[in-house]
């Protein structure tokens, strides 16, 4: 990034809010602090505090959670949607078979079934015995019979839902053993089947198929396909068809909150409101997670990150993940000390800017590795986030044993960039400052649009800091704006060439990169949205899904990553470091490794706003 494009960040943004007194004697001090470690921190002013409150009282139930979501999720149907605004709705709304603990080593334990399940020798059959007092919302007991009826939804080909239906392709059938037990039987060994078949979301079958559509058509023809010539094709899409439309805001569960009433309760740019459910089937049972003890939690839909921070700063929100500058320069008051504690931790995923692969410009290689040496990661990292992140060079946890740090980062390198795009052809043949090329028979200027979600000033910078990078290299880069739901839509549908964005994910369990990286999944609006296709990324991914020896893995993944630093279909960026401010008022509030757990939140009666 050169220097004229640092001034107009800086001047843009620390022109408008000045500095308290005594800001950069606080930030050494919390530089200090988060130096010294890449566990989570949790601050009490500028002071470290334990990650752990101590239990002086039983929880209380009562008042609200409010928490920012920056855009209305892409919709809230549980299988449908991928984004991570709709994910945050559902994890209190529907439930499992089964869910880790917040501890390492993160064992997977009984909810909806009574245990873990039973694997056959050969790690082809997984048998569950479902809890018989286990009911959805609406008072309708949970069986077997939804449990099947899920996985026929997630198999249904009609559905949209290939990002989730790909971890499930060795299921070849289920056996129902009464109501209340079930076995899963597979095609192949899964090294993550135990947390797959346990971990999928469980839908009654009288709310999302009141007219039985899927109940007579077996699982296995929806695996093999003979559904569409047998007696079962209409139904199978008719079903497709409905499930896809009818409950993008209609949602019914079994957890421990619910949408009371849609039209009320999901209004769009303004909110989502779950309420608790007062008869929720695992209040109080012994050896189950934390069912909340908040009455209403309201997710407040501010598509501006500014807006956000003063609505925090009013009072009106009580959770809010704080942009890097707001961390530094804004929330070191007494006012803000005395109302927020902030938790400081490693985000769980990474951003990136994505290349259409193939895109015309960027389905060349050498332009992609171009693209990245154009990318001055490190010095965003300093000057659009303070510090706080880290570079990456693959879509691995970098924390995770499976991480190559062998990888040697594409540096920022304008000079190897020119290097790299003369060597794929590209030259300023008509002398306008444009690189231009012979593509398919026709002269074509490298010019290209980059869009980024509006409201996220941060990913907006990142493209207007790349974008006056390649000004100076004679590239014509414009930036886009769009809301969230549109820009979904054209990733989706692969109508982009360039695109900043962040995918979510975890370092609490072995990565699986099949969804995002296998060819097959960038057909029908799957996660590989940039059209990536590697033969030899394809077998390793096939294998590693096979393999249960975690040191086996790790080498088949080591190679891997070799591959996309080659290939450099993202230009990777970094992990970042999220300062996430939350309301003093809260009871129960315990950092584990993987972050806070909002449903053991409680609020003292003298302390409540809400009621």
């Amino acid at each position: 990034m050169n220097r004229m494009c640092r001034m107009v960040i800086s001047l843009g943004v620390l022109g408008v809010l000045a500095a308290p007194a005594g800001a950069v004697e606080v930030w050494d001090q919390i530089q200090a602090i988060l130096a010294g470690t890449r566990d989570i921190v949790v601050l009490d002013g500028t002071n470290p505090a334990p990650l752990r409150q101590p239990k002086t009282a039983a929880p209380q139930y009562g008042d609200w959670l409010v928490e920012h979501m920056l855009s209305d999720p892409e919709n809230l149907n549980p299988y449908t949607s991928s984004d991570a605004g709709a994910s945050s709705v559902h994890r209190f709304v529907f439930e499992s078979l089964l869910y880790p603990e917040n501890e390492p080593p993160y064992a997977l334990k009984g909810l909806v079934a009574k245990a873990y399940p039973t694997i056959s020798a050969d790690k082809l059959s997984y048998t569950f015995e479902l809890r018989p007092d286990v009911l959805f919302a609406d008072g309708h007991p949970l069986t077997a019979a939804d449990v099947l009826f899920s996985m026929k939804t997630i198999m249904n080909p009609q559905v949209l839902a290939p990002h989730l239906r790909n971890y499930y392709e060795a299921v070849k059938d289920v056996r129902l053993e009464g109501d209340y037990r079930i076995t899963f039987l597979c095609s192949e060994p899964y090294f993550r089947n135990d947390m797959m078949l346990g971990g999928f979301e469980i839908l009654p079958r009288h709310f999302y198929d009141p007219e039985g559509l899927m109940a007579p058509v077996p699982l296995s023809s929806l695996v093999d396909g003979s559904w569409e010539q047998g007696p079962y094709a209409e139904g199978v899409k008719k079903f497709g068809e409905q499930f896809n439309q009818n409950f993008n805001r209609r949602l019914l569960g079994s957890g421990p909150y619910l949408i009371a009433d849609p039209e009320r309760d999901v209004v769009t740019q303004q909110k989502v409101v779950l309420s608790r459910n007062d008869h929720y089937w695992g209040q109080g049972k012994e050896g189950l997670p934390a069912s909340g003890y908040v009455e209403k939690i309201v997710f407040k839909i501010i598509n501006n990150l500014d807006a956000a921070f003063i609505e925090l700063t009013n009072g009106q929100l009580d959770r809010h993940n704080l942009q890097p500058l707001e961390f530094k320069e804004k929330s070191w008051s007494d006012d803000f000390n005395q109302r927020f504690l902030k938790g400081i931790e490693y985000s769980s995923g990474y951003a990136y800017i994505g290349w259409n692969n193939r895109h015309p410009i960027f389905r060349d290689q050498l332009v992609r590795q171009a693209m990245t040496c154009l990318t001055n990661r490190e010095e965003m990292i300093r000057s659009l986030l303070f510090g706080l992140g880290e570079t990456i060079e693959s879509p691995i946890h970098k924390f995770r044993p499976e991480y190559n740090n062998n990888l040697k980062p594409y540096p920022y390198d304008p000079d190897q960039a020119a290097k790299l795009l003369a060597q794929a052809g590209w030259a300023d043949s008509d002398g306008d400052g444009v690189l231009d090329k012979n593509i398919d028979g026709t002269l074509t200027p490298f010019s290209f649009e980059i869009l980024v979600n509006s409201g996220n000033q941060l990913r907006k910078d990142v493209a207007l800091t790349l974008q006056n990078e390649l000004k100076d290299a004679g590239i014509d880069c414009k930036v886009r704006e769009l809301d969230w739901s549109i820009l979904l839509q054209q990733v989706k549908g692969q109508d982009f060439a360039a695109v900043v964005l962040g995918w979510t994910g975890s370092m609490r369990f072995p990565p699986d990169n099949y969804q995002i990286w296998h060819s097959s999944q960038s057909a029908g609006r799957g996660s590989n949205h940039i059209g990536f296709a590697n033969v030899e990324v394809d077998k390793i991914l096939e294998d590693y899904r096979r393999e249960f020896d975690p040191k086996k893995r790790i080498a088949l993944y080591q190679r891997y990553q070799e591959i996309l630093h080659e290939e450099q279909p993202y230009t990777f960026l970094w992990m970042s470091r999220v300062a996430r401010a939350y309301s003093r008022r809260f009871q129960g509030v315990n950092w584990y490794p993987m972050g806070a757990d909002t449903q053991e939140w409680w609020v003292k009666t003298a302390d409540r706003i809400y009621n």
